[in-house]
């Protein structure tokens, strides 16, 4: 940050007093000010930029020097210093108050390095944010380190049902959890231990005893204010029950919880969990536990409803009196940008992994990359978080105070606008004024609701009458054949089945009310298509395979032109819509008109299906051969949407799904080999004699140790939408054994191994169905030949 030299005559006296009672304090102490004319300026404009510093400094003039001399204030730490700093400092403590005591001064001296290099300019928002968040996950584990030590001797170790010692697991909630902790910031903590079970003793207590006890004593020592101040206020309210709840809970109890009574909020609130302190490996595993609570496996349209009652919430309180001023809060502020990004997360989270990340910042990142917003949109929202948490910093750095006020008085405008590297308030305000205005746009435009015109409404209000049975059979006929049904008799009759069917299916109440206000829109488009019986019969054979799937009807409540594409192609194929029934998660690739019929080239297929794999690369072949699964169906949708609407030439349909097919054959290839080789080793391959690369032969590789040929349609590139795969494998193995393995095979066999795995990559059924059926008989003494020659 630039030195501001423009002080007002108020801010100077101020400065220049804050100054002579350091200088008076530091001669007492006999502590040398520095010679350097750099240093003494930019500690002077601390002052100037915050009480806290300057009256700690005072206090204690030892701060100053150490922090100047130490060399401290001039370098980053590193993510454990921390950690090192603070076990040094406690080695050797065997009372609670001389813990309370050395956690303070610690506070005080780090707290006062943290503000002094953010307001001068050494440290950017990410750095700051890193070190408070660092700062309070090292006083949380050396302050628990030492408390467990304690408990234990005093009652035993808690053991486990198994029989293993168990250690607390502290998670940290909110900006703790995602590493974006703020200068004066609470923090959120939720207490777990791993199994059930009593301490190792003569007296024996059983763990949650132990455990309460242990985090009883963990707030004390954090939060219990003395002479010296507070570590952290620290906020239980985000566990099970709030503040009525256990204070500490095993992790059967806690899944119980989640999975029987979470509710949605709590989803939202867990997006930025992590683990703080205590069996880090534990905890890891916990948030793998309630992953599936938070993150749905499927795209969770469903807590629109939830969300939309969130952020009508947050509009509410914006509007109270005096929320204009309020950069976390009020309009356009801090929590705005955080529900943008949290929105996307739990809808998509369960399926785009790379969104189960808890920094608001990479997520808006991530949602660029993943095209569900512009580059335009995310950098706007992210330079105006960067700005907002900035002006956070300094305003909570100014006294160690936590607050998100503007200040109103012309001294605290001048200052804050000064620290902010502005020359005057009124530049601040206008840029203020330019972010949270971008900001509370694009939060105003989230979950919106188009209203219908009036002819629609009373359209769509006849049609519900129709459906939920109010109107006799005359007027019902009469107001099907007024929105379009050619055959409102038979049309009734379909709705009737449909209305049994759905009696008979056991709903929940929240599943019934998504489909009766589903089925008004549906018909509407349906009368307006071509053949609107035909239609409604291809529709409602999707509504029954998805009426137990919420997610999915809400996704077409909310989305007004997917509905409007699905209708449009249930009118022109059966197809289609047998094809979505079996693949209900393809819905939501109808929310695009620019991709839905546009099949991509096969450079983009390239693309596309690296990518996909990638985002899972670390979960496992299980999630792969879903990714693949998806792959496959979606473009295959896309290519029929284009035939379909005679934006493909016939001729080129067969190219399409053969290229489809040929991609998704070199993937499946390529994680089989890769399996193998991490386990056996590389084969050992020879032609004419000569050794060559025992890679497979891929698209253009060159000479390879193992080729895929192919026969039939998909080698004459005449594939069908439903056609399978005539597959030859050969290979050049020897009988050498595999090099470089954990477990060496001879490496023919490795082929054989590698052709297996290929076929139950593409033929086996997962949730997401099966990829190709493969037909062998084409090679060498056809079934009751080898499978790799």
């Amino acid at each position: 940050m630039k030195q501001a030299n423009n002080f007002s005559e108020e801010l100077s006296k101020e400065v220049k007093r804050k100054w002579d009672e350091f200088r008076i304090a530091a001669e007492e102490a006999k502590i040398m000010l520095p010679d350097d004319p750099e240093i003494i300026s930019e500690l002077k404009q601390v002052f100037a930029f915050s009480d806290f510093v300057a009256r700690t400094c005072t206090r204690n003039p030892q701060v100053a020097d150490d922090l100047i001399k130490s060399g401290a204030i001039e370098r980053q730490y590193t993510p454990t210093e921390y950690n090192h700093k603070l076990e040094t400092l406690l080695s050797g403590v065997q009372e609670e108050n001389d813990l309370i005591r050395i956690l303070r001064c610690f506070r005080s001296r780090e707290m006062v390095r943290i503000a002094w290099r953010d307001i001068a300019g050494r440290a950017d928002l990410s750095e700051t944010m890193g070190d408070l968040s660092a700062f309070a996950d090292a006083c949380i584990e050396q302050s628990l380190s030492l408390l467990y030590q304690w408990q234990c001797s005093a009652s035993g170790v808690p053991m486990g049902n198994d029989g293993s010692p168990q250690h607390l697991v502290v998670l940290g909630m909110g900006k703790l959890g995602a590493k974006e902790l703020n200068f004066s910031s609470d923090i959120d903590l939720i207490f777990a231990y791993p199994q059930t079970g009593e301490t190792k003793s003569q007296m024996p207590i059983n763990n949650n005893e132990f455990f309460t006890k242990l985090c009883r004593q963990l707030l004390k020592v954090l939060n219990t204010n003395t002479p010296d101040g507070i570590v952290f206020r620290v906020d239980m309210g985000l566990r099970p029950y709030g503040e009525s709840g256990s204070l500490v809970m095993s992790f059967d109890a806690l899944e119980a919880y989640y999975q029987i009574q979470g509710r949605e909020w709590e989803r939202y609130a867990w997006i930025k969990a992590g683990v703080a302190a205590g069996d880090k490996t534990e905890g890891a595993r916990l948030l793998g536990l309630l992953n599936p609570f938070v993150y749905r496996r499927y795209l969770d349209f469903g807590v629109f409803e939830s969300l939309r009652e969130m952020k009508q919430k947050i509009s509410l309180e914006v509007r109270r009196k005096g929320m204009k001023d309020n950069i976390k809060l009020g309009p356009g502020g801090i929590r705005e940008i955080e529900f943008f990004g949290q929105i996307f997360q739990l809808i998509r989270g369960g399926v785009v992994f790379a969104l189960q990340e808890p920094a608001i910042q990479k997520v808006l990142k991530i949602l660029a990359l993943e095209k569900y917003i512009s580059r335009e949109v995310c950098d706007a929202l992210g330079s105006a978080y960067i700005f907002l948490r900035n002006v956070e910093h300094r305003l909570q750095e100014f006294s160690d105070r936590q607050t998100h006020k503007l200040p109103s008085e012309s001294l605290g405008k001048e200052r804050l606008a000064l620290s902010m590297g502005f020359d005057c308030p009124e530049s601040f305000a206008s840029e203020f004024e330019r972010h949270t205005k971008t900001v509370h746009y694009h939060f105003e435009n989230l979950l919106k609701t188009k209203d219908s015109d009036r002819q629609t409404e009373t359209i769509e209000n006849e049609l519900k009458g129709v459906w939920q049975n109010l109107a006799d059979e005359e007027e019902a006929r009469s107001v099907l054949s007024s929105a379009g049904f050619d055959k409102p008799e038979k049309s009734l009759g379909v709705l009737n089945h449909l209305r049994e069917d759905l009696a008979a299916a056991g709903l929940s109440r929240e599943g019934r009310e998504r489909i009766d206000k589903l089925l008004p829109p549906v018909l509407k488009e349906v009368g307006m298509s071509g053949q609107s019986s035909v239609a409604l019969n291809r529709i409602v054979e999707l509504i029954k395979s998805i009426k137990k799937r919420t997610s999915y009807i809400s996704f077409l409540l909310e989305n007004p032109s997917a509905l409007t594409h699905l209708v449009r192609l249930a009118d022109a194929s059966p197809w289609i819509l047998s094809f979505l029934t079996r693949h209900p998660v393809l819905l939501d690739e109808f929310l695009d008109a620019r991709t839905l019929y546009i099949p991509p080239q096969r450079s983009d297929l390239e693309k596309d299906i690296r990518h996909r794999l990638s985002r899972v690369s670390s979960r496992g072949l299980e999630y792969q051969m879903d990714e693949l699964r998806i792959f496959k169906q979606l473009n295959t949708l896309r290519v029929a949407t284009a035939d379909i609407t005679e934006s493909l030439p016939l001729m080129k349909v067969s190219d399409h799904l053969s290229y489809i097919a040929e991609t998704t054959l070199n993937e499946v290839v390529a994680l089989a080999w890769e399996h193998l080789v991490d386990i056996h080793g590389e084969p050992v391959c020879r032609l004419d004699g000569d050794e060559i690369p025992s890679a497979p032969f891929l698209q253009g590789d060159g000479r390879g140790g193992f080729a895929v040929i192919a026969y039939g349609k998909l080698g004459g590139l005449e594939l069908g939408y439903a056609s399978d795969l005539d597959l030859v494998f050969l290979h050049a193995g020897t009988s050498e054994e595999t090099k470089h393995g954990k477990r060496p095979i001879d490496s023919s066999y490795f082929f054989a191994r590698l052709g297996q795995r290929v076929i139950h990559i593409l033929t086996a059924r997962t949730s997401a169905g099966i990829l190709y059926e493969a037909d062998m008989r084409l090679r060498p003494s056809g079934s009751a030949g080898v499978l790799v020659s």
